[in-house]
């Protein structure tokens, strides 16, 4: 039996629905079973989405893809740079650097596009079913609509605390918890997680263009610009 009744994800678009498994996951999912019911069982629900599924629940932590900065798992090196036309879109469309969107998808899933971590984040982007549905995510395994909502809501956070600590901060532990503590919380996850995107902005992705299509590379902004102020977010 699971652990809570099916439910519709309140503000999305299309036949959308979050459910809990015998593990405590959340699961956010349109897939319907045989009778077009919506899909209740998490072992078949991992089996149609196809989720890499890390053994640890901090999807974050370098011993799940290498034990270095620059190290992601060997069978998504081919990924490095194939979301990268992605994500200058988004950037751009968010007034956000290039390399900081990049260095978060890093931190978050070694650019996995079916990274899945215990909690229940999903996608490229390690977005919990909360923000997508807040984004109005209609298939957060997408990496365009992934990287869209994540950068939407990173620019959020930014326009929020004006401070990109701050930021990635709430994007690891929510912003409750940046309210409660006042900064940065005590997490030991959390301040590990500012310190490696940060890192990896510095020293993997800062000024660095990306591959877009047709091979004419373009200019990243500086890291400063990220905490600069931009019009606010069109209501979800």
């Amino acid at each position: 039996m699971l652990a809570c009744a099916l439910l519709p994800a309140a503000g999305l678009a299309g036949n959308l629905y979050k459910f809990q498994d015998k593990d405590g996951n959340v699961l956010l999912t349109n897939q319907v079973d045989s009778n077009r019911k919506p899909l209740r069982d998490g072992k078949q629900y991992r089996k149609l989405v196809k989720v890499t599924w890390y053994a640890d629940t901090n999807v974050h932590k370098y011993g799940n893809w290498g034990s270095s900065e620059a190290s992601v798992k060997p069978s998504m090196s081919r990924n490095r740079n194939a979301f990268d036309e992605l994500i200058r879109a988004a950037a751009v469309r968010h007034n956000l650097d290039f390399g900081l969107v990049k260095a978060v998808i890093h931190t978050e899933s070694g650019f996995d596009p079916r990274a899945r971590s215990g909690p229940g984040a999903q996608g490229l982007m390690q977005l919990m079913p909360a923000t997508a549905a807040r984004y109005r995510v209609q298939d957060v395994w997408d990496p365009a609509q992934n990287i869209e909502a994540g950068s939407r809501h990173l620019r959020h956070l930014l326009n929020r605390y004006n401070d990109l600590s701050l930021a990635l901060a709430a994007y690891n532990a929510g912003e409750g918890n940046v309210k409660k503590y006042g900064g940065i919380p005590p997490f030991a996850e959390t301040r590990d997680y500012v310190e490696r995107v940060t890192g990896r902005f510095n020293r993997l992705y800062a000024g660095d263009p990306g591959v877009p299509a047709g091979g004419t590379p373009g200019g990243a902004t500086a890291l400063a610009a990220t905490t600069a102020s931009a019009d606010a977010l069109p209501a979800p």
